[in-house]
């Protein structure tokens, strides 16, 4: 295996709305998750943020973006999102 640098941009392909949340998201709920494609048939799945949930669309573009994390919170790596260019 090796690292592979994806690009920052891709188009989301499927999401989802979620209304009942595990314990660490409700105060997100409703949120939106979805899967991203990135060319090439690479997809991968994440969080949308900072985007109006009647706004999402499937084919719209959503580019990758990523939050630090507090050592004692879950989970301790540096979480990324999808949102809007």
């Amino acid at each position: 295996m090796s690292w592979t640098e994806l690009p920052s941009k891709g188009k989301l392909v499927t999401y989802t709305v979620i209304h009942v949340s595990p314990v660490q998201f409700q105060e997100l709920s409703p949120y939106a998750v979805g899967i991203v494609e990135f060319g090439e048939g690479v997809r991968l799945p994440g969080m949308i943020r900072n985007v109006k949930l009647e706004n999402l669309k499937i084919g719209m573009e959503l580019q990758t973006d990523f939050e630090a994390t507090v050592p004692s919170e879950w989970p301790r790596w540096t979480r990324y999102f999808f949102t809007e260019p």
